[in-house]
């Protein structure tokens, strides 16, 4: 395993254990569930961590996401 891919694997567990930490650990009573932008926004965000060979589709596919999840930021907080 070449640098880039290492930090790519330690990239991904660590998002992992960050949602089960949110999911499972941190129960507060309001109910704050993934919205299906902030869900479709994670999705991008790993899939331009798997398209690590190229970086234009990869730092693309990322920064979608990005955008995405600020577009679900600012939603929320007008709604509520």
């Amino acid at each position: 395993m070449n640098p880039s891919q290492i930090y790519i694997a330690i990239s991904i567990v660590v998002l992992a254990i960050i949602a089960l930490i949110v999911f499972f650990v941190h129960k507060t009573k309001t109910d704050n569930k993934l919205t299906p932008l902030a869900g479709l926004a994670f999705f991008f965000i790993l899939a331009g961590l798997f398209a690590g060979d190229n970086r234009l589709i990869g730092y693309s596919l990322i920064s979608v996401g990005v955008i995405l999840a600020v577009i679900d930021i600012v939603r929320k907080m007008k709604s509520g």
